[in-house]
């Protein structure tokens, strides 16, 4: 088969907005397309010893189901990015119209057989799938491509793994790898079942059932249960430290907002620039695992809490969801959400669609949301005024200029919970502490110092406004 790249095509420039038919393109179905701009091979042959480095040379596979052409490539081209953010050359990258994934080896027989044959082409020595395969398909087509076959949700484990770097997010990822890899350990498949063990006339067997007893990979199987059980326990104590620390927080009533969304939309950069953190700034997917929590200010002096998390990504894989819900409770937990959009996206909508299905996979749907457009600097005018539209209560940036900074401040002040009380007090210079808290907690309107103390004009939250009741009469 002769693959026909996308360019060269008339029948793909299909409308988005047009349903699927059911009845596909016979030339759709036959052929693996494709998808032009992904090789990373070097062009100058005499950097072969190069080359010959690369730990993987890889051939991504992609099949497309549903919604149009530029959504399946550009699905390809994330894919592409993941690999090569894992340390992986990408070659080729194919994708394939099919109704549904093959059962047996996700794009076919024959296309597998035509897979392989890229593979030797190519010279690759590794097949990425773009999709969770279950471990038959990941084996029989390891059986025909003869590379390894890996799929998307290994692979963004794998990224995970490199860039853990705290003991909590270390043990979240060694958690997740070990729930996806357990079921897809190689050995005898049912056929460990059929062995009982045990003296050759015990009643556990019959003739043919009796064997050796407990196989290599039961003993392996056992031990990953048993390293996952103590996972699970640390990282339930160490969820226990951060909880305290939230609660520190939620008892001295400063508000939370969490940023959240795609990977690589800038959250990182949005952090440093409201707060000067000074985090890690990456141009790579997944570049934040470990959440980092400073401290910032309204226009109007409101103090609040700014958390960095961890960026989703389309099909995120449901073991990282779990391994992770103890840092993703920064999100769950937050008074308000900075929903990150990389305006410069291709297709930044999808990136809105995939994350909003993991605020509701960990209960974070019902929490306020503030849709922030960055990149604006290298966003198409027509991709922001389109998101503008599709999403009211939004506000445009770009965290590397600041340009539209001071209206995303403004914009968090509004969307923080009220403060619902107004005083006018004298609180007494021992008693610091409390003209603190007014500025810390509350919006400070006014503010002038007696003989016999400070005199505040504020709003701040009703339980604050209950300890300086005492001291409203001396402000008359």
């Amino acid at each position: 088969m002769t693959a026909i790249p996308f360019e060269d095509r008339d029948d793909f420039h299909e409308n988005p907005e047009e349903p699927l038919t059911g009845d596909m393109d016979l030339a759709d179905r036959q052929a693996l397309r494709r998808v032009a701009g992904l090789s990373t091979e070097l062009a100058d042959v005499t950097e072969v010893e190069y080359r010959a480095l690369r730990l993987e040379r890889v051939v991504l596979v992609g099949v497309w189901t549903d919604g149009d052409v530029l959504r399946a490539e550009g699905s390809l081209r994330e894919l592409a990015l993941l690999a090569e953010t894992a340390g992986s050359q990408v070659l080729e990258g194919l994708i394939q119209r099919r109704n549904k994934p093959d059962p047996a080896t996700y794009i076919g027989s024959g296309k597998a057989a035509e897979l392989a044959d890229v593979v030797v082409a190519t010279g690759a020595d590794t097949v990425i799938c773009d999709g969770e395969l279950a471990p038959s398909q990941l084996r029989r087509l390891e059986e025909v491509v003869k590379v390894k076959v890996i799929d998307r949700t290994a692979l963004i484990l794998d990224i995970f793994a490199q860039h853990a770097r705290s003991r909590e997010g270390k043990a979240q990822v060694e958690l997740a790898q070990m729930e996806y890899f357990l079921p897809r350990l190689r050995g005898w498949g049912d056929a460990l079942s059929r062995q009982a063990g045990g003296r050759a006339g015990g009643g556990n067997g019959g003739v043919g059932l009796r064997g050796p007893g407990e196989t290599k990979i039961e003993t392996d199987r056992r031990r990953i249960r048993s390293k996952m059980a103590k996972l699970r326990r640390e990282i339930a104590e160490m969820a226990v430290s951060r909880e305290t620390k939230r609660a520190g927080r939620r008892r001295r009533e400063v508000p939370a907002v969490a940023i959240a969304g795609y990977t690589n939309a800038g959250k990182s950069s949005l952090l440093n620039r409201l707060t000067g953190a000074g985090v890690l700034v990456e141009d790579a997917l997944f570049a934040t695992l470990d959440p980092t929590v400073r401290r910032a200010a309204t226009p109007g002096g409101r103090t609040f809490t700014l958390a960095d998390t961890v960026g989703f990504v389309r099909h995120l894989p449901h073991q990282l969801v779990e391994a992770f819900r103890s840092t993703l409770e920064e999100v769950s937990d937050a008074d308000l959400i900075l929903h990150v959009v990389d305006g410069s996206d291709a297709y930044p909508e999808g990136q809105i669609d995939a994350v909003r299905e993991v605020l509701r996979e960990i209960g974070a749907d019902q929490v306020t949301e503030l849709v922030v457009i960055n990149k604006s600097d290298a966003a198409d005018p027509l991709t922001v005024a389109r998101l503008r539209r599709r999403e009211p209560h939004s506000v445009v940036v770009s965290a590397r200029s600041g340009a539209g900074v001071d209206d995303l401040l403004a914009a968090i002040e509004g969307a923080l919970p009220g403060l619902e009380r107004e005083v006018r007090v004298l609180v007494p210079y021992d008693r610091g502490d409390l003209v603190a808290r007014v500025h810390d907690q509350g919006e400070v309107l006014a503010q002038d110092h007696t003989g016999e103390g400070t005199v505040l004009h504020a709003r701040v939250p009703e339980s604050l406004a209950g300890e300086l009741e005492r001291f409203a009469a001396a402000a008359v």
